[in-house]
């Protein structure tokens, strides 16, 4: 086939992808991570094995990269500077009097730089040499500004390249290479498994070479303890005000319906009648009857009867209308509200706040409506 020149007799390369004519646009199977996906294709097969060939062949290639160990690389540099800013500007220092140019790519093994220059031409490479290059991909990626082998390097690398053993130089990577995902995957994986990873050879390596992330990394766990004792704290808390919020549920039942077993003096309760739906009644039946038969039945005096002072006293400023409210005490207490120190006041209400606050938020109505009783 006679190769397509310029005006000066240069081969021209094979059309960069793009946009494919209805010929050529064709529905393929896509594999990514061992995945494979449906989707579309904006360059035929054929146009991608032209660029592999280009590639293996390295025919009239311009430039010569270096690599470790003596190994060089054939490539073409208006491929190699459109893929790439940073090899771009490495060419433009590279000029020479004659037509070939050389620059080096040394740190990674001279294979790693083979599929990296690939990708470059084709977008393509093999699962195989993904898997054994993943991080010297990654790296060179970052270093050449290729966001999309980027990409696909941090993704192969959280899919199924972590474990305990490596995830912190993975994670020290990531910082460097600037893969924000990555790091932050890594990061919580550390923490997670932080007494396993922690007897590693990547932590003590840097322990040795980065006490400053390792110290981060420390203060990191402490915040996360810290998070984890505020959110029980807070579970706890919002258990008690719930199981308050049930107890003047069960005191109001209590005045108002009678239960089976204690008060009102004037209900009559029959035998079939069912149980008592107020799981909290028989806990406060227990406590109404021993503050009625108790002989110390005041404030400080009995530890029973103080609890039972203060249920009351919650009930009060909870209380819809203590006009009709048949609950012991209930307009007592509210008229004894003004002649309450401001500090008392100010603990009733929080209390009385976040016992609403905490029914509201388990999306049941107000305390104030349940408990606006009728005589």
């Amino acid at each position: 086939m006679d190769e397509i020149c310029d005006k000066k007799g240069h081969p021209v390369p094979p059309p960069l992808p793009g946009p494919a004519t209805t010929s050529s646009y064709h529905r393929r199977q896509l594999t990514m991570d061992g995945k494979t996906l449906r989707g579309h294709s904006s360059v035929s097969t054929r146009t991608k094995d032209m660029w592999e060939r280009l590639f293996d062949e390295g025919y009239r290639a311009d430039v010569t990269i270096n690599t470790d160990k003596g190994g060089s690389i054939y490539a073409h540099a208006n491929i190699l500077g459109m893929a790439s800013p940073v090899i771009k500007g490495l060419l433009k220092q590279a000029k020479s009097r004659t037509r070939q140019r050389s620059i080096s790519i040394r740190g990674v093994p001279h294979d790693a730089v083979r599929v990296f220059i690939r990708f470059l031409y084709s977008s393509c490479y093999e699962k195989e040499e993904m898997e054994e290059f993943v991080l010297h991909l990654l790296v060179l990626s970052h270093v050449f500004v290729v966001p999309e082998l980027k990409k696909i390097c941090a993704h192969k690398l959280e899919q199924s390249f972590l474990t305990t053993e490596n995830v912190v130089d993975i994670f020290q990577l990531a910082l460097l290479c600037d893969a924000p995902r990555l790091s932050l995957i890594c990061h919580r994986m550390i923490v997670s498994n932080f007494q396993e990873i922690s007897t590693t050879e990547g932590w003590k390596a840097m322990q040795q070479s980065h006490p400053v992330l390792e110290k981060e990394l420390l203060d990191s766990m402490v915040d996360v303890e810290n998070r984890q004792k505020e959110r029980i704290r807070k579970l706890n808390e919002r258990k008690i005000y719930l199981q308050l919020y049930e107890a003047m549920e069960a005191l109001v039942h209590i005045c108002r319906d009678g239960c089976r077993t204690i008060g009102p003096h004037d209900k009559d309760f029959r035998g079939t009648q069912a149980p008592c739906p107020y799981s909290a009644c028989k806990g406060l039946e227990l406590l109404v009857r021993h503050f009625a038969g108790c002989k110390l039945r005041i404030p400080g005096g009995c530890i029973h009867c103080k609890r039972m002072w203060q249920l009351l006293e919650l009930h009060s400023r909870l209380c819809a209308d203590f006009n009709v409210c048949r609950v012991p005490l209930c307009r007592n207490f509210k008229s004894r509200i003004k002649s309450q120190s401001k500090k008392d006041e100010v603990k009733w209400r929080i209390l009385v706040k976040k016992i609403l606050r905490t029914k509201r938020i388990g999306g049941s109505p107000f305390f104030s409506s349940a408990i606006s009783c009728s005589s």
